[in-house]
């Protein structure tokens, strides 16, 4: 086997050589090498398993930004950092750290804008000691990899028309409450920390897509503990683009090229794509030989919850603080836009784009109120005055159950989106797929993986192998 794997390595390395190709696609070679000497009998996905469990993830490309938040910094700057760098979230750096403190002490958390849409969403509360009027009350969440403290919420109604008029946003960020509101200093006794939950560069790439993908990690901090620093953030996304550039190597084209609907995507059925799934939980508190994780939290105990499948709507009437809301009980990252009568999706709304409220709050002084509709298209104006790129600008991006799984990961990492809606020929939709829904169809869980790691903090997913 190792004079095989010798000469297919040969192979391949003249191959490169010949035709340069992009680090995702190297990368993709070297799962090729490690597909080719499997054992014959294991299939498909057993084989897929092993070449992940087999690769670490020092071998992955880093990416390009090393973006950090110190944790001195106001909730505006924080707002600023991740819209300019176009990022979802950023680790929090304690400015009172010594130069040689260890990555435990060196960073506090991860800032995401799933926690400034809590914090938006607080603060639109009048009858909340929250409110804007009321600075010493304000709460802003950082959460770590999705998932953030959040109560049961009520839709909006008529009484709240002054908190989604035009103006509210733009006297909201010109306050000098919002401009001196800091991330972690002024906040941190009001509210619970979601984990830091990081790889060593010696985890292997079948630990971290399983973290991506059954355990709903939106990204994984790689360190190196030599210098106690962060050396890579492996992202969703990131995964997403490597699988993109591997189009034409067999490992990937043994399952890319099969249809959605034949590998069970979407993974709902039409008449249940308004559901009532439970909240998502909370890591918290880990510890492993497998990881290093750090995590601290303030106030009560982190309360998990299991969490289903669930794909859910607003119509283009609705204020689009009613898209923020749902997506912040739903532990969910986008939702799409429904005409007032019918089925037909007029636009998506992604946690992301709650920059917006904050980052150009001008542009909805001329509505009365802000629905969902006024939102895309004010938001998709000032985006085109601006020249700036977006998946917003993009409209609906959709897809059919007959196109194919390499299709629909083309699709995704072009448009640069985190989901895609599945319609009928009529343009009724029909369900979502997300990175996640991606990453989840590459591995599988081996029994006894991590060990009794998760037990206790995490509920197993349904359908688990484990």
């Amino acid at each position: 086997m190792a004079m095989a794997m010798a000469s297919v390595q040969l192979g391949r390395q003249t191959s490169i050589q010949d035709s340069p190709r992009s680090p995702e696609a190297k990368l993709g070679m070297q799962v090729e090498d490690l597909w080719d000497v499997q054992e014959p009998e294991l299939s498909p996905n057993e084989k897929l398993n092993a070449c992940f469990e087999s690769i670490p993830v020092s071998a992955f490309p880093i990416a390009p930004q090393g973006i950090e938040i110190k944790s001195d910094a106001s909730l505006a700057e924080a707002v600023q950092i991740l819209a300019q760098n176009k990022i979802l979230s950023a680790p929090v750096v304690d400015v009172d750290a010594p130069e040689d403190a260890t990555w435990m002490d060196r960073y506090i958390g991860i800032v995401e804008f799933a926690g400034i849409a809590v914090w938006i969403l607080q603060q639109s509360e009048p009858s909340s000691p929250r409110s804007p009027s009321s600075p010493n009350g304000a709460e802003f969440a950082i959460a770590a990899n999705g998932t953030v403290s959040a109560a049961g919420l009520g839709a909006l109604g008529p009484e709240d028309a002054s908190i989604t008029s035009g103006d509210f946003f733009e006297a909201l960020t010109s306050s000098e409450f919002y401009k001196n509101t800091k991330v972690v200093r002024d906040i941190s006794g009001s509210f619970r920390w979601a984990p830091f939950l990081a790889l060593q560069k010696s985890n292997t790439f079948l630990t971290m897509l399983l973290l991506l993908s059954k355990y709903k990690m939106k990204s994984v901090p790689v360190l190196d503990l030599g210098d106690g620093k962060i050396d890579n953030i492996i992202t969703q996304s990131a995964v997403i683009h490597m699988l993109a550039e591997c189009t034409g190597l067999h490992w990937f084209e043994s399952w890319g090229s099969k249809k959605l609907s034949e590998i069970g995507l979407p993974t709902m059925s039409p008449e249940h794509i308004i559901t009532d799934a439970a909240l998502c939980g909370a890591l918290c508190n880990l510890t492993t030989e497998n990881f290093v994780s750090v995590s601290a939290s303030f106030g009560q105990s982190p309360v998990v919850r299991p969490c289903a499948v669930g794909f859910y709507e607003v119509y283009e009437d609705e204020p689009v603080l009613q898209a923020f809301k749902l997506m912040r009980k739903k532990r969910i990252g986008g939702i799409p836009v429904i005409e007032c009568r019918g089925k037909k999706a007029i636009g998506n709304i992604s946690l992301r784009d709650v920059q917006f409220l904050l980052t150009a709050p001008d542009i909805y002084c001329d509505y009365r109120s802000i629905t969902a509709k006024n939102f895309l298209i004010a938001v998709r104006n000032y985006l085109e005055k601006h020249e700036k790129r977006s998946p917003m600008l993009s409209g609906m991006i959709t897809c059919k159950r007959d196109e194919t799984f390499k299709e629909l990961i083309q699709k995704l990492d072009s448009e640069k989106i985190q989901r895609v809606y599945v319609t009928d020929e009529d343009g009724n939709l029909e369900g979502v797929i997300t990175l996640r829904d991606i990453i989840s169809r590459l591995v599988h869980e081996p029994r006894g993986y991590f060990g009794d790691f998760f037990d206790g903090v995490l509920p197993l997913p349904e359908n688990s192998r484990v």
